[in-house]
């Protein structure tokens, strides 16, 4: 019976770690899409600031502001597409997750099961004994 908890124990310990992986890659997950969302933003700032001009404009001047808020445009697009994969990666993340937790918990409970049914084969063991031997092991003398 001890060698069934001792499994238990070191499925439960496995699992415990499993669970953590799958929370550590769905925090890098997140991370990472908030590093997307900051980056998209700064483009769009960038692309917004762009055209803030005062006074005359040389028309070479307009001209590249034009190509560079073009590129800044596909990359903002780009950006939205990568956002999108983290998005799901995310989703793909926290479902393993969810699944780590409920083999931990299954674990658990199988650990909680093989204890009970070991002090339940304790018990018997005792209540086998004669009367006399009993006593003596309750005094912890034989």
């Amino acid at each position: 019976m001890s060698r069934l908890i001792a499994a238990r124990k070191r499925l439960m310990r496995v699992r415990d770690v499993q669970h953590l992986q799958a929370v550590g890659a769905l925090m890098q997950a997140r991370d990472e899409a908030a590093q997307i969302e900051e980056n998209a933003r700064r483009i769009a700032k960038v692309r917004e600031e762009l055209f803030e001009i005062e006074g005359p404009v040389v028309g070479a001047l307009l001209a590249s502001k034009q190509e560079l808020a073009g590129r800044l445009e596909r990359a903002g697009r780009q950006l939205d597409g990568a956002l999108y994969d983290a998005s799901r990666r995310i989703d793909q993340r926290d479902a393993e997750r969810i699944a780590t937790d409920r083999e931990r918990e299954i674990a658990a409970r199988l650990k909680e099961k093989a204890e009970a049914a070991r002090e339940a084969q304790r018990e018997a063991r005792l209540a086998a004994l004669p009367r006399a031997r009993r006593v003596q092991n309750k005094d912890g003398t034989e």
